[in-house]
């Protein structure tokens, strides 16, 4: 199996990350009471840090935090109320772990710049760039990390891979137009995300076409409709179809995974790590 891997180095102080040594995994911490797996869990800060902190402890690599969901049917909140939501989580965490890194799942260009000035590393990003006409010049001005994840606002596809493809590689061109590093772009394929069903099952089978546009994928499956709909099981009884996924994708060439349950999941990556770097080094 030959995989295409690319290395990166992130370095924020204490905190770092680094691609192409290993699977990376982001923890779930939802500030948020409608999100569709756990919201209300977390609204609390103080219960938001403590999950947080035992994510890390279990094994994550840094911590992806939101503060409004983007559920099908979500609420949509102002940017005041998802300041207030992750800023005092944000500024916790990063008092408490300076050395995790921590992304900000926003796709509101304000938040995310007062979010990375409170402390956040990264901006994850379900828009693509292209939901808030200032968020790409916003990531270019503060020099962080982008992800990119694919979203349409209609599912209507010519042909499913190469229009994603395409979208894809236009936000791409539009994020280095904006003047953010090329190496500051990461992707994701976007699964659950103006996509049905045989679209999702498409995409999964599909991941190293899209590794191939030439960024890091990241890899967000973690408990989604599709995998609840294969399974015929409820939200919080899907960890083995997340595993199915995580392992898929890892295969494939993603390399961060984007998960709620990081114990059970470090398992899986750490497994598929063994095989695929193993094999990685033997292919040099």
């Amino acid at each position: 199996m030959k995989t295409t891997l690319y290395e990166r180095k992130f370095s924020w102080g204490e905190a770092e990350l680094k691609l192409g040594k290993s699977t990376l995994i982001m923890g779930i911490l939802n500030i948020t009471p409608d999100s569709f797996s756990d919201g209300g869990r977390y609204i609390d800060s103080e219960r938001a840090v403590r999950h947080a902190l035992q994510m890390i402890e279990d094994g994550a690599d840094l911590i992806d935090i939101g503060g409004e969901s983007t559920r099908p049917g979500f609420q949509q909140i102002s940017t005041e109320e998802e300041l207030q939501r992750v800023l005092p989580v944000i500024e916790a965490i990063h008092r408490t772990a300076p050395h995790i890194p921590l992304s900000i799942d926003t796709y509101k260009a304000e938040v995310a710049r007062q979010s990375i000035q409170a402390g956040a590393h990264i901006i994850n990003d379900i828009w693509r760039g292209i939901g808030d006409s200032l968020m790409l010049s916003t990531a270019a001005e503060l020099s962080c990390p982008i992800i990119l994840m694919h979203n349409r606002q209609e599912q209507n596809y010519t042909d499913l891979i190469p229009d994603i493809v395409n979208d894809l590689k236009e936000s791409i061109a539009l994020a280095i137009r904006a003047g953010i590093a090329p190496h500051n772009i990461i992707l994701d394929p976007g699964l659950g995300f103006a996509k049905d069903y045989n679209d999702n099952m498409q995409v999964m089978m599909n991941l190293d076409t899209l590794v191939e546009i030439g960024y890091p994928m990241l890899l967000a499956t973690s408990r989604k409709k599709f995998i609840r709909t294969a399974l015929d099981l409820p939200v919080d009884d899907v960890i083995e179809g997340t595993a199915a996924t995580v392992a898929v994708g890892i295969a494939q060439g993603c390399q961060i995974v984007r998960v709620h349950d990081v114990k059970a999941i470090k398992r899986t990556v750490r497994m598929c790590d063994a095989m695929l770097y193993a094999t990685q080094d033997t292919n040099k």
